[in-house]
């Protein structure tokens, strides 16, 4: 199976695990530069052959502008995170609380930026897998149902076999950020019901609704949709759902090599940082961090399907990178893109509080991202020894001297 890597596509290493970027390292050596240099094909022949073109582009007319719903959801007070690692630069973003497993409220919290909107890149995958199970208890999805790969649904990066079955397809999806798999289990479960799992929640700066490639193909101006209207960063409800099917079918004309090519394209020539906020999901650390809570500690999902989203979410990353804390369980999410980081996580500690994190950067100085997982789990640990008790993650009481 080929492995083929270009200038964006998601990773979601382990800090202590090399393997995504070893990979990434071998993809890169291995590649074969005339290949990626060659002159472009012509727009038609890079389309999926006999597969109609998508639809016109929307008229703003057709969709007016809904307001945000009452309710909305705004970071509670909390302690400033302390400084971040001089090696994180960008815009950043920090959440960590220890939380009420009952009311999942937090008992104790630091954050910087916790309503900033940042773009989640493979973070944002968790809530497919929550989604999935959503269905899974509902009876509408089998874990064991078979996939098959083509052409129209492959996204970037590595992909999955076919004859894959759904619990095969999630686990690629957690353990290795796979984005085909992402997107595969992405649109059976439906992409309204993927964004459902924030707007339940009232999450209302929460935008979770769009399969990878169809981020890639907005990006690289491909999506006749995305580029025919103004309304898509403001769009919420019906208006949002029918932009999101319309940008995802204009993504499955496209040949995932004639993507990734015009993708390159864009970041060497055009890229802005503007840009990623209107293509990609998005989230705050604040919101983030009370979707994890929720998906760990109300999920609603049946103990057997809470189970496997334990077990598949401890597959994640990274969570050697919060060593020395005394995790008795543990699950994460990691994301990276271009100038783009992302990390979330659930623990309970051997002292029995229960903790979320959301770090977030966007704009970074470096382009490939996963470099700086260490100096970002730093600026996390320390944050949580704000929050945590000593001798259970926190830092140790300094004693006194008494005063004569």
């Amino acid at each position: 199976m080929a492995y083929k890597v270009g200038r964006y596509v998601l990773l979601a290493g382990a800090l202590g695990c090399g393997w995504a970027a070893l990979r990434w390292t071998e993809a890169r050596s291995a590649g074969n530069p005339a290949a990626l240099n060659s002159a472009a094909p012509a727009l038609a022949s890079a389309r999926i052959p006999a597969r109609p073109l998508g639809q016109p582009a929307v008229s703003d007319a057709q969709l007016p502008e809904v307001p945000l719903p009452a309710g909305c959801r705004a970071a509670p007070p909390a302690l400033p995170a302390p400084p971040p690692p001089a090696a994180l630069n960008g815009q950043l973003g920090l959440y960590v609380a220890v939380i009420d497993p009952q009311t999942l409220q937090p008992l104790r919290a630091v954050s910087s930026s916790p309503d900033s909107l940042f773009p989640l890149a493979s973070t944002y995958k968790q809530a497919v897998l929550w989604a999935l199970l959503r269905q899974v208890d509902a009876g509408t999805i089998d874990l064991n149902q078979k996939f098959s790969v083509t052409r129209q649904t492959q996204s970037l990066g590595a992909y999955p076999f076919d004859g894959s079955t759904a619990h095969q397809l999630a686990e690629r999806m957690i353990q290795f950020s796979d984005n085909t798999a992402t997107d595969l289990l992405h649109r059976t479960v439906g992409l309204q019901n993927v964004q459902n799992v924030a707007d339940e929640l009232q999450l209302c700066r929460t935008r979770l609704i769009l399969p990878t490639k169809d981020w890639w193909t907005a990006q690289a101006g491909l999506s006749q949709t995305f580029d025919g209207t103004k309304l898509w960063a403001s769009a919420t409800g019906k208006p949002r759902a029918e932009l999101a099917q319309r940008i995802d079918a204009d993504a499955q004309q496209y040949r995932p090599d004639y993507l990734q090519r015009k993708l390159d394209e864009y970041f060497e020539q055009r890229y802005e940082v503007a840009d990623d906020l209107r293509v990609h999901n998005f989230s705050t650390p604040y919101e983030l961090a009370t979707l994890v809570s929720h998906e760990f500690l109300r999920s609603g999902l049946t103990p057997r399907s809470q189970e496997i989203q334990r077990k598949l979410m401890a597959l994640g990353c990274c969570k050697s990178g919060l060593t020395p804390i005394p995790l008795e369980t543990w699950g994460g999410k990691g994301g990276n893109g271009w100038k783009i980081l992302t990390f979330s996580g659930y623990f309970k500690t051997l002292g029995g509080e229960q903790v979320v994190y959301a770090f977030m950067l966007h704009g970074s100085g470096q382009t490939y991202t996963m470099r700086l997982t260490r100096p970002a789990f730093a600026w996390i640990r320390s944050a949580l020894g704000e929050i945590l008790l000593p001798g259970d993650g926190g830092k140790p009481v300094q004693a006194t001297t008494p005063q004569p």
